[in-house]
């Protein structure tokens, strides 16, 4: 058994601090190494020449949602996360918009089932509340919160969109008291 999954030789490694010419050593999905000569791997990418830099995150991402007034979506989550990771994106936040008179986590279940399978980079939700009801303010946030689901979007405009003051304050303080 190799002691990594994939080595990354040879390349100029720009990290948060430092740009150093050395090797990445990658095990199970994670970069666990770097080092000068890692040899042990059961593949091997040769960076020489190259920058080997950590993947962008895209945190305002449009993929697979309803028509917005006659508008489609055209990309898919293989589409987009693919075109993404061209691109050097390795993680995308992407709308998943609660539809009205649905338990929000039903909508965010029919997020998950494009996404699942399909996605070629990570992902994560950035929830659209359209019918923040008693029930979705007092039990289906708090539980979502507590599930790591913390970015929650709001309208004030957009007549199947918008909440109410009242509502908005409200969400705001919920997100306030749980950490979101």
């Amino acid at each position: 058994m190799s002691q990594f999954d994939l080595v990354i030789q040879n390349g100029t490694v720009v990290t948060a601090t430092d740009t150093i010419r050395c090797d990445v050593g990658v095990k199970d999905g994670r970069i666990s190494s770097l080092a000068e000569r890692l040899t042990d791997a059961h593949e091997f990418v040769d960076a020489d020449g190259m920058f080997v830099l950590p993947g962008g995150v895209d945190a305002h991402v449009h993929l697979d949602e309803p028509p917005f007034y006659g508008v489609l979506l055209n990309d898919s989550y293989e589409t987009g996360t693919r075109a993404a990771a061209h691109g050097g994106t390795t993680t995308i936040i992407s709308f998943a918009q609660q539809q009205k008179g649905r338990p929000l986590r039903e909508s965010l279940d029919d997020y998950h089932a494009k996404a699942d399978g399909n996605a070629v980079v990570d992902y994560g939700f950035h929830i659209i509340l359209t019918d923040p009801s008693e029930q979705v303010a007092n039990e289906e946030i708090p539980a979502l919160i507590k599930d790591g689901y913390t970015s929650f979007k709001v309208y004030m405009t957009y007549e199947m969109l918008k909440i109410n003051d009242r509502e908005i304050l409200d969400i705001l303080a919920l997100a306030r008291k749980h950490g979101a």
